[in-house]
Parts: C-alpha cells; sequence; structure tokens
C-alpha cells in the first residue's frame, strides 16, 4: 500500500537503537524505549500560509529525531510507522 501524507504532515520509521549499551548490558525488547531517531519514508505537498503552499525543510531520506510520544503509529503491510506534523520534528541528523 501507498501512502502520501498530507500538506505539513511527514511519513517516518523509528531507526532500531543498538542492542548493547555500554558495558556490554543487553536491554531486552520488553524494557526498550521508543527510539528518538526516525528516516524520513514521504512528505505532503508543504504547509497552507493563506493561499500559498510552503515546502517542507525535510525531504525523503532525511534522518530525524522526534519525540515519544510525537505522531500517530500506523501499521502498513506489518511496518510499524510514525505520522507527524513537520513542527513535530526536532532535528535533523546529519
Amino acid at each position: 500500500m501507498k501512502v502520501s501524507p498530507l500538506y505539513d504532515r511527514v511519513l517516518l520509521k523509528r531507526l532500531e537503537e543498538k542492542e548493547t549499551k555500554k558495558g556490554g548490558i543487553i536491554i531486552p525488547d520488553t524494557a526498550k524505549e521508543k527510539p528518538l531517531e526516525a528516516e524520513v519514508i514521504e512528505v505532503g505537498k508543504g504547509r497552507l500560509e493563506g493561499d500559498k503552499v510552503v515546502p517542507l525543510e525535510v525531504k525523503k531520506g532525511d534522518k530525524v529525531l522526534v519525540g515519544k510520544f510525537s505522531g500517530t503509529e500506523i501499521n502498513i503491510d506489518d511496518v510499524e510507522y510514525l505520522i507527524v506534523r513537520e513542527e513535530e520534528i526536532l532535528a535533523k541528523v546529519k
């Protein structure tokens, strides 16, 4: 299924964190927190300001940081994605 976000919404896929932390401690899946880093999968056309459509700052393929509880989680073909507004994206990762 193909999903195209509307206006200033962005479709993200959270990136998996590493299994081990410093000191060699392995954290089980049930105790893991949601990763803050995500990859931009699709973007909308832009946000509306009056009659104009302003393009988004992020583009497909960018790595970004989002809050733990940001956006709406959806499943597409058994893959978990996140839809957020551009304003919910905290930063780009270089």
